[in-house]
């Protein structure tokens, strides 16, 4: 049987205190175990709420990059049969590419051999005003089919001509000495470059390049083909690589060497055939360069033609050139009406040389921006890749786009040609993030990058720029050049604009608004630059802060507010909340609580300002004459809150220009003087920027910054002065009368400075002098200086 085990009795510890420490450590362990969950549990919300911060963080960094989720106003076609060849490479003395990403490039170079001093001979590419080429520019150029352009450099002339035709597109360049160069020699080097997306293959013989066929991803096959040329001493050619577009100079450089002149000893500058290292042999050639060296006359042809498209008959290049050129001639009589206004030939022909300026500066571009937010901390962002076609301000000092430029460089194309316009405005349209902010600076690809200095290249996404797109866009609706389709895929994006800079751009005080982007934190500046108003150095507030209000950029959403109900009306979309807010902006009694000056009987400016404040050099902390500090502003008295009525110019004119006024206001009256008097803005030669009586009239922003927006004349905005005088001479009214005297002349003195100019230098320039009217700035400056052909056809908005 079994027996029942007895339970041993448990024998006391001999060492309570050992017993105790064993049932504490026990109960310790238990203890930190809960602490350590208790601890990840409380801290999970913590991690959470980190993690959201962190992503949310991201997230708003990410915003600016974000593009606006609409349908694009540009509907983009893979269509290789119907590409558009042209001269969208401004930037060149003459280029050529596809309206399209990754197009092959074509472009033109030339050097002097013998008989020019310098050494070593300069290479002519990109325009540049430090080559101090005498005159260029194109004399005539419709935006579309054909161009012919005169270079005139100091040993020779140079005649360019393009033409589309159905198979691609031919160039012809001519060249003839100038008198006492006739025993010059002289290089021309054609060029084609793709990216690194396909291949080149040269056809040769003795060295001379006949023609080059290729294939790229973006256009398919190609051929480019050179005709016999005349009086053509050496043929000579270069096949190499190239890391990009905006080395090419650099390229032909490298692929130089000294040849034998004819049979004597006298060497002479040639391209060295291929010229590849060794390990990149393996790698397709993507630069292909055509050299022809010459003495006397010059006669080439380049043809150009894509596959499958078939040849194009036998029609001359001369036959084609005609055609369109007759075509253009007598559209511009149609479009501006010059020789019904009884203007004479030479007049006739510089207004057809600026419209071809400014439609031959129309580039094509693409690439992707560099931008910044608030809330990227770090390096800036890169936009997302976009094309963009534009017209540039200038082709040697600013081939590329620039936001408020192009309105007014539409109102003129859209004169000449309504669907280049549409097309322009919609590559910028597309441009817009999804927090409806457009950069107001287009740097795209390379080439253009090259150009900019890298201060600048930044974009902020607080910044604006004036929307002067509106002003063409409401000629193109109101003319009827804006279909159902277009409107509707463009509205959304404009609806977004808008939004954005009343939720931006807005001021402390209903009704008023402010432009950001002005350093407060700034030493040196005698006047902080406002660079987001287009007006750069034109002076605001000395301090800027939140208080301050901006009477332009007001005026600005007032035009604004009229557009967008307009349009929206248009398209049967609710209009009531633009009209609303154009009749709020509208009140003059509003207007004039914001920014009318009773005490100098003008619209000004508002914020924390002196006018007694001048530049000083600091001396250094301890004494040392090798050390020259950069001056530093100074305040003789301190800024206070008041208007900055002291200045008078431009900005003052705004509500004026924006036709604000029924015709009986007595504002009228206080303006219309001001504008005559020639101790304000008044000149012979068109109103200048700012009245001489102001207090930084003429005055230096810094040390080194020269004025600016402080007394040159400016033709766009003299072009909305004149517009603004048209429309109150056409209404009765006690100052009708007034008006149409005004309108007179100053119409008058802006064209017969800018011919004047134009005939003495061969440039329309980006400014003039308000004491001689001599040309200042940039040149050519065919963006909105070619807004004098508006004037001539009087042709407003």
């Amino acid at each position: 049987m079994g027996t029942k085990r007895r339970k041993i009795p448990e024998v006391p510890s001999a060492d309570p205190v050992k017993k105790r420490s064993k049932s504490t450590k026990s109960h310790s362990q238990v203890s930190n175990s809960s602490f350590i969950w208790i601890l990840i549990l409380s801290s999970i919300p913590l991690v959470l709420i980190y993690g959201a911060f962190t992503w949310y963080s991201y997230y708003l960094s990410t915003l600016v990059i974000e593009p606006f989720s609409g349908e694009n106003v540009i509907q983009s076609s893979r269509n290789t049969q119907n590409i558009e060849w042209g001269t969208f490479r401004p930037n060149t003395y003459f280029g050529i590419k596809a309206k399209m990403p990754k197009s092959p490039i074509f472009g033109l170079m030339w050097m002097p051999q013998f008989g020019a001093t310098e050494r070593p001979p300069p290479i002519r590419h990109w325009c540049d005003q430090g080559d101090g080429i005498l005159k260029y520019g194109w004399t005539k150029h419709d935006g579309e089919n054909f161009g012919r352009q005169e270079i005139y450099d100091k040993w020779l002339v140079l005649v360019t001509d393009f033409v589309r035709v159905e198979s691609g597109w031919k160039a012809r360049v001519r060249v003839k000495p100038k008198p006492g160069m006739e025993q010059g020699v002289f290089s021309l080097f054609f060029y084609v470059a793709i990216e690194n997306d396909g291949e080149l293959l040269l056809d040769i013989n003795k060295r001379n390049l006949k023609s080059v066929s290729g294939r790229t991803n973006s256009i398919g096959s190609f051929s480019l083909e050179f005709p016999t040329a005349e009086n053509v001493i050496h043929h000579d050619y270069l096949e190499t690589l190239t890391p990009g577009f905006h080395q090419l100079k650099e390229g032909l450089i490298n692929g130089m060497v000294l040849k034998k002149f004819r049979n004597n000893d006298e060497k002479y500058i040639a391209l060295n055939g291929l010229v590849v290292p060794e390990e990149f042999q393996k790698y397709p050639r993507n630069f292909v360069v055509k050299q022809y060296t010459f003495k006397g006359s010059f006669d080439m042809e380049v043809h150009f033609q894509s596959s499958p498209v078939p040849s194009d008959g036998d029609e001359t290049f001369d036959d084609i050139f005609n055609k369109f050129a007759t075509n253009f001639d007598k559209k511009f009589e149609e479009t501006f009406q010059l020789k019904k206004k009884n203007y004479d030939d030479a007049m006739i022909n510089f207004a057809k040389a600026t419209l071809s300026n400014l439609l031959g500066g129309i580039g094509y571009f693409h690439g992707s921006s560099r931008v910044k937010s608030k809330h990227v901390k770090e390096e800036p962002l890169d936009y997302w890749e976009a094309p963009l076609l534009t017209a540039v301000p200038s082709r040697s000092f600013f081939p590329r786009g620039f936001l408020w430029d192009e309105g007014f460089h539409n109102l003129v194309i859209s004169r000449w040609n309504p669907d280049i316009s549409k097309s322009i405005l919609g590559y910028w349209m597309d441009l817009m993030n999804n927090e409806g902010w457009i950069p107001r600076e287009q740097i795209l690809g390379v080439e253009a990058r090259a150009k900019v200095p890298d201060e600048f290249v930044i974009q902020h996404n607080e910044n604006a720029n004036p929307p002067t797109i509106i002003l063409p866009l409401e000629y193109l609706m109101n003319s009827g050049f804006l279909d159902q389709s277009y409107l509707n895929r463009i509205y959304p994006r404009l609806v977004r604009w808008y939004d954005w800079f009343n939720k931006t751009q807005t001021g402390d005080l209903p009704g008023s608004y402010r432009w950001r982007g002005r350093d407060e934190k700034t030493k040196r500046e005698l006047n902080p630059k406002t660079l987001t108003s287009g007006l750069d150095d034109y002076p605001r507030s000395s301090n800027p802060s939140d208080n301050e209000r901006h009477l332009d950029l007001r005026c600005w959403m007032l035009l604004a507010s009229k557009v967008m109900g307009n349009i929206a009306e248009k398209i049967d979309k609710d209009a009531k909340h633009y009209k609303a807010t154009y009749d709020y902006l509208m009140d003059e009694d509003l207007l004039n609580n914001l920014h009318w000056s009773d005490k100098m009987k003008r619209y000004a400016d508002y914020g924390l300002h002196s006018d007694r404040v001048t530049l000083v050099r600091p001396k250094p902390k301890q004494p040392n004459p090798h050390v020259r500090l950069e001056k530093e502003r100074v305040f003789k008295s301190e800024p206070k809150n008041q208007y900055v009525d002291k200045t008078f110019g431009y900005l003052s004119l705004f509500p004026f220009a924006m036709k604000m006024f029924k015709p009986d206001s007595d504002k009228l009256q206080w303006i219309l003087r001001d504008l005559r008097d020639e101790n304000l803005l008044w000149t012979k030669y068109g109103l200048r920027s700012l009245a001489k009586s102001s207090p930084l009239y003429k005055k230096y922003n810094t040390e080194h910054d020269p004025p600016y927006w402080r007394g040159a004349i400016w033709i766009n905005m003299n072009y909305m002065v004149v517009n603004a005088l048209h429309h109150y001479s056409k209404i009765e009214g006690p100052y009708q009368d007034s008006s149409k005297k005004l309108y007179s002349e100053l119409r008058k003195n802006l064209i017969d400075n800018i011919f004047k100019q134009y005939d003495r230098s061969g440039f329309v320039w980006e400014n003039y002098d308000d004491a001689t009217g001599v040309g200042k700035g940039c040149h050519p400056f065919t963006g909105w200086s070619s807004l004098v052909i508006n004037l001539m056809g009087e042709l407003y908005y």
